[in-house]
């Protein structure tokens, strides 16, 4: 059986080129694109590359499989960034966050000149939300907030490490989950959420990426673009 999360990780590293400073993404498909990247490095198919990590867990990864790792401050630019998704549209929209890294996640997105979502066909939905939309909050006043988000009919819940501890993300914050089932009006979420004070990002990613690619159980990939109207089938050999 197809590990569609393999399948396309590793394809995505196709579009890393000698040279390159490339955005490392952070989850269990961009898991393979790190690891194909080091594969490439290895065996001389890629003789340079800096990689900008989204999270500590990636660059340990990273800097395992040999790849130069440095700052986003240290770089004056990033060609290319490719990450996963827990949710994506036809229309290039995004939920993003699922393993705790939306915040970088974001700011390296905002920072590369392309970015790329690699994910599995389980992954494509008509409207976001089944996934739960992950808010990254400060800690100070962070139960308040939770009420304020609960009185608005959001539906919180802390992420937790285990059954005692709140999950805390790479830079000393929390995460509240929003389980909403639909999202109808995703920009319209996204400015109320961004104008809430004590919230720091949330995981909605719209018009951030201009290319994705699904991962499909028949061994294919199929590569959506934004100056296409249809997707291109890709026979992965």
């Amino acid at each position: 059986m197809v590990d569609t999360k393999e399948l396309v990780g590793r394809y995505a590293a196709n579009y890393v080129k000698d040279g390159m400073v490339v955005g490392l993404g952070t989850g269990s498909t961009a898991y393979w694109f790190v690891e194909e990247v080091g594969a490439r490095i290895a065996d001389g198919r890629l003789k340079q590359i800096v990689g900008v990590a989204t999270s500590r867990r990636t660059a340990e990864q990273a800097l395992k499989l040999g790849i130069t790792i440095m700052d986003l401050d240290r770089v004056n630019h990033i060609d290319l960034v490719v990450d996963g998704a827990d949710e994506v549209t036809r229309d290039f929209y995004g939920i993003k966050g699922g393993g705790g890294a939306l915040l970088h996640e974001k700011i390296v997105a905002k920072n590369a000149k392309r970015s790329i979502w690699v994910v599995g066909e389980d992954k494509l939905v008509d409207t976001l939300g089944a996934f739960p939309l992950p808010v990254e909050v400060v800690q100070f006043g962070s139960w308040n907030l939770f009420r304020q988000l609960m009185a608005a009919g959001l539906e919180p819940s802390f992420r937790k490490v285990g059954s005692d501890s709140l999950y805390m993300t790479d830079s000393g914050n929390y995460i509240i989950d929003l389980k909403l089932g639909q999202i109808p009006y995703p920009h319209q979420l996204a400015h109320e959420l961004k104008n809430t004070v004590g919230v720091v990002e949330h995981g909605l990613f719209l018009d951030v990426c201009d290319t994705f690619l699904v991962g499909r159980a028949d061994g294919t990939i199929l590569l959506y673009q934004k100056d296409q109207t249809e997707p291109m089938t890709i026979e992965v050999s």
